[in-house]
């Protein structure tokens, strides 16, 4: 899609103004965003804009991050390159589609092939717990794409749980119980045990283990998230261990799954732990 953009904007464009166009984008329903746009292209934005409006049909409007994701509930701040200002979309994935607010929640495109694979890891009857659940693609996915018996959702972004909510309605679930609040107050209260928990926040997550560990049943699955340089998932797997011998728990780590890009060296990874 970048080769084409330059295409159709050699004629707008210089060719330094060419050689720095973002290659970095991502499409969100009929939205497209931009996570780094150059200042250099600050006065041509709009130009860029309208030429992908004009290209590409099913693109509705056009953004740039001015701040990426921060704050407690991990959302951008976006402007308006082109396009509808609604920062309102829906966004189809895995037999599921999604409502969402790009800017007031967090949600990342490049997940979905992550959330096929864990939806494939699903048994039937398994009873699950993802926390940090945000407008609910992996519980509405996997609840659509697998036989789980139940699902337990946790998000304390009002916004997410609005949309989240009205997500579960949209796809017809019935087996996502949502629980509206801190992950760790709730977890601290929940007396239920799960056969898979799933942490997908990427930075913080190991706050919650310790937690996350009581509430995994014997021989129960734990998909935690985090950033790591490749050189460095040993350092990840062996807080884990740790965290695990605290909690007089043994565990096995199955694998660790690249599942996304922070930076040239710092990647998205999730690892997957039995415990026991």
């Amino acid at each position: 899609m970048t080769n084409k953009l330059k295409d159709f904007l050699k004629n707008k464009l210089t060719k330094k103004e060419l050689d720095i166009l973002p290659a970095s984008f991502d499409v969100i329903g009929n939205i497209m965003i931009f996570s780094d746009f150059p200042e250099q292209l600050e006065k041509k934005e709009k130009i860029i804009g309208n030429e992908i409006l004009k290209n590409y049909k099913h693109i509705r409007s056009v953004f740039k991050k001015t701040k990426k994701f921060s704050g407690k509930f991990r959302t951008s701040k976006l402007s308006l390159l082109a396009g509808d200002k609604s920062r309102e979309t829906l966004y189809k994935e895995n037999n599921t589609r999604l409502n969402l607010d790009v800017e007031k929640v967090y949600f990342s495109s490049r997940s979905s092939t992550e959330r096929k694979r864990i939806f494939q890891l699903v048994k039937p009857n398994e009873i699950i717990l993802v926390l940090f659940s945000g407008c609910g693609p992996y519980p509405i996915i996997i609840s659509r794409n697998s036989q789980a018996k139940e699902i337990y959702s946790v998000e304390m972004n009002p916004t997410a749980c609005k949309y989240q909510e009205k997500n579960i309605k949209l796809n017809k679930i019935k087996n996502i119980s949502l629980i509206k609040g801190d992950a760790r107050r709730i977890l601290l209260n929940l007396n239920k045990k799960f056969d898979r928990i799933l942490m997908p926040l990427p930075k913080g997550a190991e706050n919650f283990l310790d937690l996350a560990l009581i509430r995994i049943k014997k021989q129960g699955i734990i998909h935690f998230y985090t950033f790591s340089e490749e050189d460095k998932y040993d350092n990840i797997t062996d807080m884990i261990k740790d965290e695990c011998k605290k909690k007089k728990k043994k565990c096995r780590i199955l694998r660790t799954v690249k599942c996304g890009q922070f930076s040239p060296r710092v990647f998205r990874i999730c690892v997957d732990f039995k415990v026991s």
